[in-house]
């Protein structure tokens, strides 16, 4: 927010002026700062555009992305490995990023710093923003005095978050496409050719085949009743939605994406991969098992597998070792297991789960290579019997025509 500002130097004279700042305590501190004593602040209120006033609807508004995240991450790593105060480090972050989301948030953040909040609770006010697992990272590190390590550590994770979720479009790109152009000549089908090849059927008062008859009667029911259809599909997707949202409703939809062919077992080592990265950061940087367990359950994506972990959890703080919960979730392979029971007995658990990550991202890698190369003779199989459905009920009954002419020919 723009503030106008009316005050006193050291020396007496009366300064005027205006700054940005989150609230007018913010705004007092700053020229506190300054040397300049308040005499008034007062919001300067500006005429907003459409655009401006769009943006400021929750509808409108954007998230801050991951790209914007990784920099932000980066640049308060290096500003903190150089020694520069936080509080000014994060107000001349919010004044040279290009998001202005982030921008705000971080302007909130430096005014609750300024406060005597710590950055870990400040940053607890913009859950949209800023995940669980990014917040216990920060708080450890502010414990720690290892500020400017959390942030590496956090800038690594993202990128490798952003890479993976990368590699799955690029694998599902061609896919989609393929299904997208399926549809649409579905659609064709049947608003425009099957319609006009059955008022000549009609004409002529030919018997049709029965496959022709389907074929005229899915076209009718789509020209007849396209707008209920429509409708029906968006409150069953409005409906799914509001059910994914409760927590029942969210433990099996996960659970089913993991029994998806051949995608599901795909989201399943990419979600392993990202918990035993995750678990590994966080034992790296000193938090004990149970609190980086349920940092990382709360961060995993996957609610079934998110819930697998906390009783993983509640094993170790019953007294059983991590080898012993891991074997119970049955979410790993003796291969994983055997690992993590090399790490167990060296004490370098986070080392062994960082070569578990890096394990299950080869399989990620394979998998990802192998996406297109195992739908593509589905998709292609699908098309054949569409187009053969599509060409038999169109051309059998010209066939039976053409021959019953020829008979009375």
């Amino acid at each position: 927010m723009e503030f106008r500002y009316r005050g006193k130097d050291s020396r007496g004279a009366v300064q005027q002026g205006s700054l940005k700042a989150a609230n007018q305590e913010a705004a007092a501190g700053e020229l506190m700062r300054r040397g300049i004593t308040p005499l008034t602040i007062k919001e300067e209120r500006k005429q907003q555009s459409v655009t401006d006033k769009l943006n400021g609807l929750p509808l409108f508004r954007k998230n801050v992305s991951l790209d914007e995240l990784i920099v932000f991450c980066r640049q308060m790593h290096a500003l903190a490995k150089a020694g520069i105060p936080l509080i000014r480090t994060m107000r001349g972050l919010a004044e040279t990023t290009r998001s202005p989301v982030l921008a705000e948030v971080l302007e909130d953040i430096t005014s609750r710093l300024e406060g005597g909040t710590t950055m870990a609770t400040a940053m607890q006010a913009h859950p949209k923003v800023f995940s669980d697992l990014f917040i216990a990272m920060i708080h450890v590190g502010e414990n720690t005095g290892m500020l400017d390590d959390a942030f590496k550590r956090l800038s690594e994770i993202l990128e490798l978050e952003r890479d993976t979720k990368r590699r799955v479009k690029q694998a599902l790109r061609y896919p989609i496409f393929v299904i997208v152009a399926l549809f649409a000549a579905l659609m064709v089908v049947n608003f425009l050719v099957i319609p006009r090849f059955a008022s000549v059927f009609d004409k002529l008062g030919a018997d049709l085949p029965f496959l022709t008859q389907v074929l005229v009667g899915t076209s009718n029911f789509l020209l007849g009743y396209w707008h209920i259809m429509l409708f029906a599909i968006a409150a069953s997707a409005v409906l799914i939605r509001q059910w994914k949202e409760t927590d029942k409703g969210r433990l099996q939809w996960d659970r089913y994406k993991l029994k998806i062919p051949i995608i599901g077992p795909l989201l399943e080592l990419i979600t392993l991969s990202r918990f035993a990265r995750n678990f590994a950061t966080m034992l790296s940087a000193g938090m004990p098992v149970t609190s980086a367990l349920s940092v990382t359950a709360d961060a995993t994506d996957n609610a079934w597998i998110g819930d697998h972990i906390k009783e993983m959890r509640q094993g170790i703080e019953r007294g059983e070792s991590l080898l012993r919960t891991a074997r119970n979730s049955g979410m790993f392979t003796p291969l994983i297991l055997q690992m993590i029971a090399v790490g167990e007995e060296t004490g370098s658990v986070d080392d062994m789960l960082n070569n578990v990550a890096d394990f299950y991202d080869e399989d990620v890698d394979y998998g990802l290579k192998r996406l297109a190369e195992s739908i593509e003779p589905i998709l292609i199989v699908a098309m054949g019997i569409l187009v053969l459905i599509l060409a038999l009920g169109v051309f059998l009954p010209i066939w039976d025509l053409g021959a019953a002419a020829m008979g009375r020919g």
